[in-house]
């Protein structure tokens, strides 16, 4: 080899040693979806648990997708203002969002015009029971005694929830219907607002997920009174009871999933499907969602399909039964 060849030949190689070398889901190739951040909407205020699942979820699934998830906060109208924006939004993948069962609730008590078929299912996220909670100095005790306050007073017991036709409203509304009393509803622009108001005494209690209370109740400041659950869960929650351990037979529940816009390209949507069964397997997020007492609950496609239309029909009976209407 000449002088100048091995210099060639050095050079060479000092400039392949220079090229960072990146793993392949680092970067998409040219042309394939995507090649830009991708914005995440999150029907809800910051703070509350699909926030915090949101957020956790994107920082998980920069290990799975080429480009970013940007979080979006759009709160209003129990969700429905941040569904409509997904739902009319560009079908090319650059704007995806969080779907809560509360997509099919609200269509059934008329509050909005949208509805689960307005957007495609990629995975469903997460699953969680409802839960009654009060602030852990609160003179009630358990279930009972709160039912007995609201028996005595329909007044007195004001149970804030994340807004007309969310979960924790609804939860509470079956309550008192298997109850046979009335509690006093009071609705926020998400479920972290009602929280700050029971925590500073505004309101009596709160019909939430438990992973919204979750840092709340490890750190004593609220007592969870029961859980709309089949048993009891985990996490320091062991101690608390069920509604049908209480003798009240009643099972209301909730899920967090990830949709699309309708007509968005099939390649996006089977991109989107494998990142999230990677990413909800991941044991960073799964120790997050732990930490948070956020209900495992990963569904593909088709069975969080078959989930969201089983779920229209049980809220729709039940919205009918109680006569919920805006």
């Amino acid at each position: 080899m000449t002088l100048a060849s091995r210099r060639q030949f050095i050079h060479s190689l000092t400039a392949l040693a220079a090229t960072p070398v990146l793993p392949a889901i680092a970067q998409a190739p040219a042309g394939a979806w995507p090649q830009r951040p991708i914005e995440l909407i999150v029907p809800f205020a910051a703070g509350g648990g699909t926030d915090v699942l949101a957020r956790a979820l994107a920082e998980v699934a920069r290990k799975h997708l080429p480009q970013d998830l940007i979080v979006l906060n759009r709160a209003g109208a129990s969700g429905a203002v941040g569904w409509t924006e997904l739902a009319n939004a560009r079908p090319d993948g650059y704007k995806i969002g969080i779907i809560t069962v509360e997509l099919t609730m609200i269509p059934h008590m008329g509050l909005t015009k949208i509805s689960s078929d307005a957007v495609l299912p990629v995975a469903r996220l997460n699953a969680d029971p409802a839960t009654i909670a009060v602030r852990a100095d609160s003179p009630y005790r358990s279930i009972e005694e709160l039912i007995a306050a609201a028996r005595k007073d329909e007044a007195a017991v004001r149970i804030g929830n994340a807004g007309p036709g969310s979960l924790g409203h609804l939860a509470a509304a079956a309550l008192q219907d298997k109850a046979g009393v009335k509690f006093n509803h009071a609705p926020y622009r998400g479920a972290n607002p009602a929280v700050l108001d029971l925590l500073g005494g505004h309101i009596e209690a709160v019909a939430v997920t438990p992973v919204e209370v979750a840092t709340y109740v490890a750190a004593g400041k609220i007592r969870p009174l029961a859980i709309m659950a089949e048993q009891r869960i985990q996490a320091g929650w062991e101690a608390v009871p069920t509604l049908k351990e209480r003798g009240i037979d009643l099972l209301i529940g909730g899920w967090r999933g990830l949709a699309v816009p309708r007509n968005t390209p099939d390649a996006v949507v089977q991109t989107l499907r494998k990142a999230m069964a990677l990413t909800l397997k991941d044991p960073v997020l799964r120790e997050t969602m732990a930490k948070q007492n956020m209900g495992e609950g990963y569904l593909d496609q088709p069975e969080f399909k078959a989930v969201i239309d089983r779920d229209n029909a049980v809220f729709k009976q039940l919205v009918d039964k109680l006569g919920i209407k805006a």
